[in-house]
């Protein structure tokens, strides 16, 4: 009844991943064996992805926040990524719904995963964010976003908090929904 060509992947993990990310069985058997080869164990390493994402950003300190997106991706905790979760991160970073991508922020942001988000994790995120950030790219921001800091204050101020308040899943994602402004705040775009 499936298909042979899906290889190693069981039919349990492709299902739930032709579900939750809308990838065709074909992507996701080809998506397996690259990650097999790349990844003989079946896992990836924080440091092993780091690698990886570093090469996206070969003009800019991306372990920082690579780490952040690792640990936001590791949803058992156990310090690896395994293929389902990998899949779920190139969906979730690559093709995803904003509301998705979001709540995926969101768990970013949250670095304690206490399931909300104070200014401190804020201020983390974006000082990471902005090491992304090519030093000739820097001097072509505007005035208020040109350090984390600034970046961070701008940003939280977006959701009308104090100092020492907390935001939730719901708040975050409902307060930069339709926000084009603040949606920049929380990511990198390279310059083409």
């Amino acid at each position: 009844m499936g298909n042979s060509k899906s290889g190693a992947v069981s039919k349990e993990i492709l299902e739930d991943l032709k579900l939750s990310t809308k990838f065709s069985e074909t992507e996701i058997v080809h998506w397996y064996e690259n990650f097999k080869k790349q990844c003989p164990s079946g896992r990836i390493t924080k440091e092993e992805f780091q690698n990886i994402y570093s090469k996206f950003f070969p003009e800019s300190d991306a372990n920082t926040y690579a780490q952040h997106v690792f640990r936001s991706f590791d949803t058992n905790d156990d310090g690896t990524l395994d293929f389902k979760e990998y899949i779920i991160a190139l969906h979730m970073t690559s093709t995803g719904k904003t509301t998705r991508k979001l709540e995926w922020a969101f768990s970013l942001f949250d670095v304690d995963k206490n399931g909300y988000i104070t200014k401190s994790e804020v201020k983390e995120i974006c000082a990471s964010i902005f090491k992304l950030i090519p030093k000739d790219e820097v001097d072509d921001l505007p005035e208020d976003e040109n350090t984390p800091e600034k970046r961070a204050e701008k940003l939280w101020k977006t959701f009308n908090k104090g100092d020492n308040d907390r935001i939730a899943e719901g708040e975050f994602v409902h307060g930069l929904l339709n926000n084009e402004e603040a949606l920049s705040l929380i990511q990198y775009e390279p310059m083409k």
